[in-house]
């Protein structure tokens, strides 16, 4: 029989799953696996519409954490308006950089993404898996932000709206140096499969068509 472990988080509070978005922990429970008694969370991600269960003792490694305080979300839409060094013109290298960011899921990466990726698509219209993974960003940080510091959605976009659109004047009014073989859309092709067979790490589908993080 399990004992019950000591839990970071507790029932009904609002968590981040990175990837996924905000979720809210509905339940803290055990069942049984592989002959032993294991303690989940189960968190309700309103975004997606989907329930995802992650043992209690993953919690951590899958890097699920509380929502940031609003000090810390302000500090976060601070840094979206600052200038910063402009994203290589190497996609593949680019690409991998922000996807290795999305998956770490703290406020600071995913503001990261979204800025790099903004200030990029004003030199040079951003090819599909590179637009699909800046919306992503883009939804994850407006979602956690407003939860963050309690504004709606259509807020917290428009704040984001007004700290982008200055960066990205500045960078059309720059003549950077574009090479042509750039962002190949083609190009992509063979990364999209393992995009989407990373995109949820370590969830299976359980019968019910709820996410189930189990134990190895």
């Amino acid at each position: 029989m399990a004992t019950k472990p000591k839990t970071e988080f507790s029932l009904n509070q609002k968590i981040v799953y990175p990837s996924q978005g905000v979720g809210k922990i509905t339940e803290i429970f055990k069942k049984d696996f592989q002959g032993q008694q294991v303690y989940y969370y189960k968190i309700y991600v309103e975004v997606s519409d989907m329930t995802v269960m992650v043992p209690v003792t993953k919690a951590h490694d899958l890097g699920i954490r509380s929502v940031v305080s609003s000090k810390e979300a302000q500090k976060a839409l601070d840094m979206i308006g600052e200038d910063f060094e402009p994203p290589t013109s190497d996609w593949k290298l680019r690409y991998q950089m922000n996807l290795d960011l999305l998956k770490k899921g703290t406020i600071e990466d995913i503001a990261s993404i979204v800025r790099c990726l903004y200030h990029r698509s004003k030199v040079k219209e951003l090819p599909i898996l590179e637009r699909k993974l800046y919306d992503n960003a883009k939804k994850l940080l407006e979602d956690e932000i407003a939860e963050a510091m309690g504004k709606s959605a259509k807020e917290v976009e428009a704040l984001l709206h007004a700290k982008l659109e200055p960066l990205g004047a500045r960078a059309e009014k720059k003549n950077l140096l574009i090479d042509d073989e750039d962002d190949e859309d083609d190009e992509f092709a063979d990364l999209d499969e393992d995009v989407k067979g990373r995109g949820r790490d370590d969830d299976d589908d359980d019968d019910d068509g709820d996410l189930d993080d189990g134990d190895d």
